[in-house]
């Protein structure tokens, strides 16, 4: 199973992910999330010894623009929450980034929108239409959905539902809120994020 955790503070958080092998660790940028990371940050990530993890910057609708001056050299990935068509995909791709595309799922027509990327994307990352306020997607939806390697499943996961998402077929996730402090967004609570990778574990064993 493959695990991203999002929202990540490049001085406090990384070596921890790195050392817990945690397969992408996300770094937002968008000023409108607590969890937004400065600019300057990004030397910081420069420092580090990934191992086997992958560094990702999460955007939304960037621009070709920030992507060169900021994203390309330095993540591996660029993950897409806006309304990127797949022809901007395609054009994100050719800056040399791979890309993962965010498709939000409210309704059983969203199920299908992946199709639109699947050819163009590396990974496909399913989650709700709540941006910031950690919902999930609705469970009569979540059998709809493909699984593999290459779709991931986001939205209110945490230690408590994981074992369903696992019996449900899900072998990528990614988490943020349900790995932070009680009442305190955008600040990771270490002991969370080690008990969830024992679980992890647990679960691949």
């Amino acid at each position: 199973m493959k695990i991203k955790i999002c929202g990540l503070d490049p001085t406090r958080d990384v070596q921890l992910c790195i050392d817990l092998k945690v397969d992408y660790l996300g770094f937002v940028f968008y000023k409108k999330s607590p969890r937004n990371i400065d600019l300057p940050d990004i030397k910081i990530l420069s420092k580090y010894d990934k191992e086997k993890s992958a560094f990702v910057a999460v955007t939304v609708d960037p621009s070709d623009d920030f992507i060169k001056k900021n994203l390309v050299g330095n993540f591996d990935f660029i993950q897409l929450h806006g309304s990127e068509t797949f022809e901007r995909v395609n054009d994100i791709k050719k800056l040399g980034v791979k890309v993962i595309k965010v498709i939000k799922i409210r309704d059983q027509k969203d199920v299908s929108l992946y199709k639109d990327y699947d050819k163009i994307a590396d990974l496909i990352l399913f989650d709700s239409t709540s941006m910031e306020r950690s919902q999930s997607i609705r469970k009569d939806l979540l059998p709809m959905l493909p699984k593999g390697e290459k779709f991931g499943l986001a939205g209110s996961i945490d230690f408590k539902n994981i074992q369903e998402y696992s019996q449900l077929g899900f072998n990528f996730l990614d988490l943020s809120s349900g790995l932070e402090r009680e009442n305190l967004k955008g600040y990771k609570d270490h002991l969370k994020i080690k008990n969830f990778i024992n679980k992890i574990n647990e679960i691949k064993n």
